[in-house]
């Protein structure tokens, strides 16, 4: 049976309390009992993990991409072989059921696996010269150390993406792990460790996350920032780094329009739209989260996904038959409950759910409002819960209007039969991501991140490793 350990910090190889031995309790969702401390590190643990990162880059930017591929191989099956305990860890701290933490673990192998094929592929290239004797030559090499701040939702996926990718590259990192889930995010940097990755390659600090941003990016060792979070605080990350002129990825909020259109095929909307939307509770960053349906099949799918929604069982995590877990902390379930007060207060009406489920865990109902006007909370802000508003639309233009209308373009989904429909909507919809028929989101192979304020840069696909690497032109001429 695995049970739940406190969870160090690790710098320099390794595991270690903080330097004046402060701890951050680590509570259940489900239980609302705390189950763990965290380490929370000091400025001298800071200190220690930068220092470490800034003289293991020296060697480890040097160690051929090849080797570097055969030690993240290696990590990728470590995390294979652990998958129960470290789900088993995950669903105690996050609340998510364990077949979707099971899925978090060994997608985040394969992503591993990914970025190690795709280190060995970091090509430069010859451009032609104009005059003879001339070699002009494209180099990659590693940006230097990493300093990356990373979420609570999915506390490996998250991780793994910049992790992978700068280990790839030769860059050594710093993770600012997430405090409410610490244990599984430390069970991916142990699978880098016990793998082969030399000490100071990669640590991992917890505490507090403005001390320990405030702090790392403007530091001169850090030569890159990643970040995955809200738009408030990316934006804040983001004008710090830009002070210091560091390379930024930002994977931020988002509020992503869902359009059913009059020809869709009306049982796969709601099937993958149901899942997508109570999937981690609706603790997402891609969850759809403003449904837009053709006023012709409004009713219909309005009655369809309220049935869905009843359906989805609500429990532990750890419970066989649960299908969607706790909120991860008190302060979501009273930030959902805010969103679901302030749209009744406007006239929303609830088809199902609409509060807290029990007096015991972070419990939130799925909840189906309709008749929710446009200056509602949740029509405006990012939910993260959920909470589903239903919309009907006439016409094209104006649902592309309405799904363009924030300033977020992370992710967007549409349903149609018709290919002229599925262009369109995929000329149109200003976001990072768009799928349509489908979920086809947030695979190793292809690009992750947004456009507008919902950040910039990839966290996927070869776009996520061009980011941790310098581009330099040699030109030579040979006397």
């Amino acid at each position: 049976m695995t049970t739940y350990s406190d969870v160090p910090l690790m710098i320099d190889g390794a595991w270690t309390k903080g330097a004046m031995g402060r701890t951050i309790p680590v509570i259940n969702p489900a239980t609302e009992e705390v189950i763990g401390q965290v380490a929370h590190a000091e400025k001298a643990d800071l200190d220690r993990a930068l220092e470490a990162a800034d003289k293991a880059f020296k060697t480890w930017r040097k160690v051929s991409p090849f080797d570097r591929y055969k030690i993240l191989r290696k990590a990728a099956d470590l995390l294979r072989q652990r998958v129960d305990e470290i789900a088993t860890l995950m669903t105690m701290e996050q609340g998510k059921p364990l077949a979707e933490a099971k899925m978090e673990t060994l997608g985040a192998a394969d992503t591993i696996d990914w970025m190690a094929e795709e280190g060995r592929r970091t090509y430069g290239r010859i451009v032609p010269p104009r005059f003879d004797n001339v070699y002009q030559l494209v180099i990659k090499e590693p940006v230097g150390p990493v300093a990356a701040f990373t979420p609570w939702n999915f506390p490996i996926n998250q991780v793994v993406r910049k992790a992978s990718a700068a280990i790839a590259t030769g860059c050594t990192i710093i993770v600012k792990g997430p405090e409410d889930t610490p244990a599984s995010c430390a069970q991916l940097i142990k699978a880098y460790t016990d793998a082969g990755v030399p000490q100071g390659v990669v640590q991992l600090v917890y505490g507090i996350p403005s001390e320990i941003s405030e702090y790392l990016i403007p530091h001169p060792i850090i030569k890159k920032v990643t970040f995955t979070g809200s738009t408030a605080v990316g934006k804040q990350l983001a004008a710090l780094a830009g002070a210091h002129m560091k390379r930024v990825t930002m994977e931020l909020g988002g509020h992503s329009p869902a359009i059913v259109f009059e020809d869709a095929d009306l049982d796969q909307a709601v099937t993958l739209l149901g899942g997508a939307k109570f999937r981690n509770a609706g603790q997402v960053c891609v969850s759809p989260t403003r449904f837009l349906v053709h006023e012709k099949l409004y009713p219909q799918f309005v009655e369809k996904f309220t049935a869905y929604a009843k359906t989805v069982k609500v429990g532990n995590g750890l419970d066989a038959d649960t299908k969607m877990g706790p909120l991860v902390a008190e302060r979501r379930l009273h930030a959902v409950d805010s969103f679901v007060s302030d749209a009744i207060a406007k006239g929303a009406k609830i088809q199902t759910g609409g509060q807290r489920k029990g007096n015991k865990g972070y419990f939130y109902e799925p909840t189906v409002m309709t008749d929710v006007p446009l200056d509602a909370k949740i029509m405006n802000d990012e939910p993260f819960g959920p909470v589903v508003p239903i919309t009907p639309f006439k016409d094209f233009d104006s649902v592309m209007a309405e799904a363009n209308r924030l300033p977020w373009g992370l992710a967007a989904y549409a349903y149609t039969k018709s290919q002229k429909t599925m262009q369109a909507v995929g000329a149109g919809l200003e976001s990072g991501m768009v799928t349509i028929n489908h979920l086809g989101l947030a695979l190793p192979e292809v690009p992750f991140g947004g456009v507008k304020d919902s950040g910039y840069g990839s966290e996927g696909g070869t776009e996520a490793l061009e980011s941790y690497l310098n581009t330099k032109f040699v030109s030579t001429m040979q006397m």
